[in-house]
């Protein structure tokens, strides 16, 4: 059916839209999934391919630039032509490219099967959000579907390295790929039966132009990076930034021209809404760029094998979903920004552990930082993202979930680029004049490009020689990852002083009724999920 409904409260959802909301979940695990899935398989994948350290950089992250960059447009997409519709074609697209990257035999055929999944991706991101908007009318339900929603993505990166680790310990490193396309199957098969459509009659057309120009924006500046941490800030990498940051002002320019904009500017203006952004896509960031530097700990410097660094790292789901599930009931009680900031405190802890973390230190320290990060980030996610959503009517779902999406998804992909980054070019620094004599020329390049590399080198060398190697790689590797997460620390810290002051303001969920004004006081900004809070801002 056709549906427009009017801002407000609405009817309890009822059996189906709880079901519904656990076919929703599995797109929204296998998004998440593909996000750390191949993270365990890099050494494989280098072994196999061959990709240079910026090539390795591009297969880990271009899916999740893809999905950022196209997340605006899609949201507007669905909103035009039927949430359930888009997320059916989403899923149809995902599966297909899931198996060309599965079965590709270059690392450019893998990036481009990677881009394309990330586009699919786009389409099934901001669907399942807005249609839990549109399912749970009722704020005390919708915030819990929500917390469950993003628990599912969590716990996805959570599962990737040990469903990864599962598949590498058997088969080869394709196959990391390929639970999408079951799960996308039953998606097609049951999604029709158990989720109803929604459309809006009076969404704007999606502006290509304006999904150009993000794209633009976004791309040249990840690459300019990536480029001077392994070559320094010469001409190319200073030009492509440059070029990056002309496209995004060119972006914000047309979007303040247009009726009927790709991306609603006007939505920054309100306090609240721009701090939980930014809030979302600056911890997401520190924490994407730091699972990345876990997961290759765990099996380079630790020398785990693929399965038993995925399980190490099952703690971090687990705490990753109860961090996102008690949210909602310490929000009743507390201001959402202080249970915002404890949360952010704990993941402070978490990078400091990591930070201290040795090259002979055994995967405790690690596996334990990194599950303190998950944890603290739960509460982060869960209410910045109802605070974002419950903020707009029903109508405007799909442009509000994918505001909220590409945060998150920008994030992690602009922490895999800095952080993998800055984490690289500290290894090459410390790597250059450790490494032993009599080291062939050709074992020496690979063993300053990457870990992975020099693992693979001294497998060819006598043993006290591929020893040394191994060891000085390994150092340099804890080098990059310990300066990657005292910088995490340093964001995250700020992050939860901004929580406290930005947010500190939003009362606890219940804590007094819509429209109140206790005496002395300013009136309170509208809390996410009550009735006021959707009505459209002018």
């Amino acid at each position: 059916m056709d549906t427009d409904t009017p801002t407000g409260a609405g009817p309890r959802a009822g059996r189906r839209e709880w079901t519904g909301l656990a076919v929703l979940a599995l797109p929204t695990l296998v998004l998440a999934l593909d996000m750390s899935v191949l993270h365990l398989a890099s050494p494989q994948l280098g072994a196999d391919l061959g990709p240079t350290g910026s090539e390795l950089l591009w297969i880990m992250d271009i899916y999740g630039f893809m999905i950022a960059g196209f997340l605006i447009t899609m949201g507007t997409l669905g909103d035009r032509v039927g949430r359930r519709r888009l997320l059916l074609i989403g899923a149809f697209a995902f599966g297909v490219a899931s198996l060309l990257a599965a079965y590709a035999t270059d690392p450019l055929t893998l990036i481009l099967g990677r881009a394309l999944l990330g586009v699919a991706g786009a389409t099934l991101a901001p669907s399942t959000l807005s249609l839990i908007s549109n399912m749970f009318k009722d704020a005390g339900q919708r915030a819990v579907a929500i917390s469950v929603w993003i628990s599912c993505f969590m716990a996805g990166m959570g599962i990737g390295p040990v469903v990864g680790g599962v598949l590498l310990e058997w088969f080869w490193w394709g196959s990391v790929f390929l639970p999408a396309v079951p799960v996308m199957v039953l998606l097609l098969v049951v999604g029709p039966k158990v989720l109803p459509e929604y459309r809006t009659r009076d969404a704007g057309r999606p502006d290509l132009t304006s999904a150009a120009l993000s794209l633009a924006g976004i791309l040249p500046t990840v690459y300019g990076l990536k480029r001077a941490a392994e070559d320094g800030f010469g001409p190319g990498p200073v030009v492509a930034i440059v070029a990056g940051a002309v496209f995004t002002v060119l972006f914000v320019r047309r979007q303040l021209r247009l009726d009927e904009p790709l991306l609603d500017l006007g939505l920054f203006g309100d306090r609240s809404f721009r701090a939980a952004l930014l809030i979302i896509l600056v911890s997401t960031a520190a924490g994407g760029g730091l699972y990345l530097f876990a997961t290759q700990y765990l099996q380079l410097v630790a020398a785990l094998p693929p399965l038993t660094a995925g399980l190490w790292l099952i703690p971090t789901a687990v705490a990753s979903a109860a961090g996102s599930l008690v949210a909602p009931s310490l929000a009743r009680r507390l201001r959402p920004g202080h249970v915002v900031a404890g949360g952010l405190a704990v993941a402070v802890a978490g990078y400091l552990t990591m930070a201290v973390a040795g090259a002979d230190s055994g995967p405790v320290l690690v596996a334990t930082g990194i599950t303190l990060v998950f944890f603290g980030a739960g509460p982060m996610t869960a209410l910045s993202t109802d605070l974002v959503v419950g903020s707009v009517p029903p109508r405007r779902a799909g442009s509000a979930a994918s505001m909220s999406e590409t945060a998150t998804e920008l994030g992690i992909s602009l922490g895999v680029a800095v952080l993998g980054s800055l984490g690289t070019a500290v290894y090459r620094g410390r790597i250059e004049g450790s490494l032993p004599e009599n080291v062939p020329a050709d074992a020496m390049r690979d063993t300053e490009d990457t870990l992975a590399g020099a693992t693979a080198a001294a497998r060819d060398l006598p043993g006290v020689v591929g020893d040394r190697l191994l060891e000085s790689g390994r150092e340099a590797f804890t080098a990059g990852m310990n300066i990657a997460a005292l910088v995490g620390a340093a964001l995250v810290a700020a992050l939860a002083v901004l929580s406290a002051r930005a947010l500190g303001h939003v009362r606890p969920t219940g804590a007094a009724p819509p429209g109140t004004k206790p005496s002395g006081e300013h009136p309170r900004t509208p809390q996410a999920g009550t009735p006021e809070a959707r009505i459209p801002r002018a």
